[in-house]
């Protein structure tokens, strides 16, 4: 269960709590406190276990709002997942920069940049994954991170990020150790090629806070990268 889901259901719970002690006063029955306790307790699983906290994060957003510190935050380390994706050949297929926009495209996600890995899937599937592709998604699932750092010297997301390297490292039975040192390996090379198109990625940030859509994003970034190149 995420950090959100945890929030809500503490929320939740003084709520119910205080709904407890104070009802005598106000001659409230005391099946209301227990229905909501036991109405929640449902919405609550099934946002866990069917949308993956997804519900809850979508709530909390829309009456905490954000930021405009992390959304700019949140920007950037999708526009280094999108433009390394880009300069490695994997294909973006879709993006969504916060919970409610992933739940009105139907993904199961708190958003993000989506890519084809068909390919990746593929061969994993086979249990034999080629170096040379390892490091391509390992490159452009560490790219988010890499972008954080760059701008603001250290990262707040990417725990996602990390986890997908360390499952393919458990699929294909490797030691931990060496994902970790995968991980390191591949946010210095994002880092490195997010610097050398420094240019493409500050032209694909503002895109992806306009909401253009991928395609324009494709096309923003091939336009950027001939004129640096």
């Amino acid at each position: 269960m995420n950090q959100t889901a945890l929030n809500l259901i503490a929320i939740s719970i003084f709520t119910i709590t205080m709904s407890a002690l104070l009802g005598p006063l106000v001659h409230l029955s005391p099946v209301i406190p227990a229905g909501l306790a036991f109405s929640l307790l449902v919405l609550g699983t099934i946002d866990t276990l069917a949308l993956s906290g997804q519900g809850s994060t979508v709530l909390i957003e829309s009456i905490e709002g954000i930021s405009p510190e992390k959304r700019a935050r949140i920007v950037r380390h999708e526009a280094g997942h999108f433009l390394v994706a880009y300069l490695m050949e994997i294909p973006v297929t879709g993006y969504a920069l916060n919970a409610w926009e992933a739940w009105r495209q139907g993904q199961m996600a708190q958003g993000g940049v989506r890519f084809n890995d068909r390919e990746l899937g593929g061969q994993l599937q086979k249990g034999q994954l080629s170096a040379q592709l390892i490091d391509r998604y390992c490159t452009v699932w560490m790219a988010g991170i890499a972008a954080e750092n760059l701008a603001y010297e250290k990262a707040e997301g990417g725990l996602e990020d990390r986890g997908k390297i360390r499952a393919v490292w458990a699929q294909l039975r490797r030691p931990p150790s060496e994902a970790t040192l995968k991980e390191r390996w591949a946010t210095l090379q994002a880092q490195t090629l997010i610097e050398q198109n420094q240019q493409a990625y500050e032209a694909l940030v503002e895109a992806m806070e306009q909401r253009i859509s991928v395609e324009e994003c494709y096309q923003i970034l091939e336009k950027s990268l001939k004129i640096t190149a």
